[in-house]
């Protein structure tokens, strides 16, 4: 099972083979990702990186928690499962005809 880190304060022009290469100095990585806002294309300044042990994981993140990339401090630490979102869409606003009403 892969031990998932969160990288948080990415410069945006961040490539997930820098990112790769920035924690592959620590040990082997199954894989980086680099979150892009899915309009637009653009980096989210943040991704995550997996590693095949806990080991090697933990020291990545003791290693590179709060150091500088490109002038940006990096936070780094174990993912979260990522949290259940409320519903999609739209707000709470019912059907009827808005505005004023007859009387």
């Amino acid at each position: 099972m892969s031990f998932k880190i969160y990288v948080g304060g990415l410069p945006y022009p961040t490539t997930e083979t820098e990112l790769t290469d920035l924690f592959v100095q620590h040990g082997n990585v199954d894989s980086a990702k680099i979150i892009t806002d899915k309009y637009t294309g653009r980096s989210r300044g943040f991704g995550f990186v997996e590693m095949p042990s806990e080991e090697e994981g933990k020291a990545a993140i003791a290693a590179l928690n709060g150091t500088q990339l490109d002038g940006r401090t990096l936070t780094v630490n174990q993912a979260r499962p990522q949290e259940a979102r409320a519903g999609g869409g739209r707000g709470g606003f019912g059907g009827g005809r808005g505005g004023r009403h007859d009387r």
